[in-house]
């Protein structure tokens, strides 16, 4: 008992199938290709970003070691000074110098901070105007793709294509 019709499907019908689901294919090749673009935008942020984390935590343990070097300098001055009026000198002369060096530590790190601040914002800017251009350019083709499918279907019924 077999009821099912014997209908077949005409070649028209299986033309725009096939170019419908080529045009899916494109349209979702193009979305990943877009997602693997931001992507990789997005790790090598990242990996500028990590960059710069340890460039700074490199600066910053040189600025410690040179403030832990200029100490023990002085400590091994006072240990020398003839009189508390040398020792007073000495420790003035710290003073000035270790206010010198911290302001200029300060201006250094300030600086980089704010290099790695807008480099990082330059990127991200970057990586998001990227992926809003490759996902209007897909939405675009995929547009596309179904308005040329709409018209081969208008056109196959017209046609009166079984």
């Amino acid at each position: 008992m077999n009821n099912i019709p014997n209908f077949e499907i005409p070649g028209a019908m299986r033309d725009l199938a096939e170019k419908s689901l080529d045009q899916a294919r494109q349209a979702f090749d193009n979305f990943i290709t877009a997602a693997r673009r931001t992507a990789s935008t997005a790790r090598d942020s990242a990996e500028a970003a990590q960059k710069n984390a340890h460039e700074m935590s490199a600066r910053t343990f040189e600025a410690a070691e040179q403030n832990v070097n200029a100490a023990l300098e002085l400590g091994q001055k006072l240990a020398r000074a003839k009189s508390v009026q040398e020792a007073m000198q000495l420790q003035a002369e710290y003073v000035r110098s270790q206010f010198a060096a911290m302001q200029a530590q300060a201006k250094e790190f300030g600086g980089m901070a704010q290099s790695s601040m807008q480099q990082g914002a330059e990127q991200s800017r970057s990586a998001m105007q990227e992926g809003i251009d490759q996902t209007r350019k897909a939405v675009a083709q995929d547009a596309e793709a179904m308005r040329d499918t709409g018209d081969n279907v208008y056109e196959l019924g017209r046609s009166g294509a079984p």
